[in-house]
């Protein structure tokens, strides 16, 4: 079962809705809301954007990924 990115749904809330997230990073709103829902995970060259385009390290984004459950 997927747990659901918390901080990487923070981070988005604070640039916009799912939709003009999708639209800033070039991806659709769906697949936007399957990373964010953690059903799905980019793959590397999509995680770089994403990182850059939120500004935070893909350790805080995907904890999940990177083996880490929780982010202090």
């Amino acid at each position: 079962m997927s747990k659901k990115r918390e901080y990487f749904s923070l981070c988005r809330k604070t640039k916009g809705t799912q939709k003009k997230v999708a639209v800033e990073i070039k991806i659709s709103t769906v697949y936007l809301r399957m990373i964010e829902n953690g059903t799905f995970t980019p793959g590397r060259d999509l995680m770089f954007k994403l990182a850059e385009y939120f500004n935070e390290p893909l350790e805080k984004l995907f904890p999940d990924y990177f083996g880490k459950d929780q982010v202090v």
